[in-house]
């Protein structure tokens, strides 16, 4: 797949900034790792894990229109970088207004208005610098899997357009938009899903779009947290994956990116050891944003 062609090592790590780019996320054990919230130093702090992984030959980062303020700070860190490859995520709106305590954090929202407005917002900041354009969080009954005029816009948008996937049935959800072509092209060529030691349900939809082409990134490696103390076996493990092209870090400390980093070179893997997919998401449904 274009977007990513000859990488390897190191750069098959991406850097995701969901958990540094707003102040409450479900990741446990935030009260220790950022012990300040602030604006300024959770951008200081997506700063300093920016120029730690892209000095380690990190090139791809991943954000979102729900991240906070994640997409402004990678626009104000992107400047010198010109081989950095960003990816983003229209569908989900953030609402907390940086608060931890929101009763709500994002509504998502896969309707064309939302698509042309959150559209216009990413483009703002990136320009013609953003590769890769997803729909965030497309599970089997979302209207982006049957909306026509939406598939055509999509399509039209000038980045590469990829899909997110959540739910116990990512790998429904993942061979629907792998079907859908606009003028005969297939629409989606790049596929995120979670994938860890802990759910690997989506697994063989995720062998079955690589086989066809498409890039393929595994996120929610560590389990929001729950595989954090076997977290360099755990991404090495995604990384050993035969179909996986970019496996993301979600470190939100320089000492947890440098032993993610680790992952590209340990020989050290584990064994999954899956739950049923339902019990997963359900028990992830259940993490408090903290």
């Amino acid at each position: 797949m274009e977007l990513f062609d000859g990488i390897s090592g190191v750069a098959r790590i991406g850097l995701g900034l969901a958990a540094v780019g707003r102040p409450g996320y479900i990741t446990l054990g935030r009260d220790r790792d950022l012990p300040s919230r602030t604006v300024e130093a959770m951008r200081e702090r997506a700063h300093q894990l920016l120029d730690q992984a892209y000095a380690a030959g990190v090139r791809y980062f991943d954000v979102a229109r729900s991240y906070g303020r994640a997409e402004e700070f990678l626009a104000g860190w992107l400047p010198g970088h010109d081989d950095a490859i960003v990816g983003s995520k229209w569908g989900y709106t953030y609402t907390a207004d940086w608060q931890v305590t929101a009763e709500t954090h994002e509504v998502k929202d896969h309707t064309v208005a939302t698509f042309e407005r959150q559209l216009g917002e990413t483009r703002a900041l990136f320009g013609d610098r953003l590769g890769l354009y997803q729909v965030h969080s497309v599970t089997p009954d979302s209207p982006v899997l049957t909306d026509r005029e939406l598939h055509r816009r999509l399509a039209g948008q000038g980045a590469v357009v990829g899909l997110s996937t959540s739910g116990p049935r990512q790998a429904d959800a993942i061979r629907a938009a792998c079907a859908i072509e606009v003028d005969g092209v297939p629409l989606f060529r790049s596929v995120q899903a979670t994938w860890n030691l802990l759910e690997t349900s989506a697994g063989l939809a995720l062998a079955e779009a690589h086989a066809s082409g498409r890039a393929v990134i595994v996120k929610e490696a560590l389990a929001n947290g729950r595989l954090a103390d076997r977290d360099e076996a755990a991404l090495a493990t995604a990384l050993r994956q035969p179909w996986a092209t970019i496996v993301l870090s979600g470190a939100v400390t320089g000492e947890q990116l440098a032993s993610n980093l680790r992952a590209a070179a340990t020989e050290r893997d584990s064994p999954p050891a899956p739950e049923p997919a339902g019990d997963y998401w359900a028990a992830r449904s259940r993490l408090p944003w903290t």
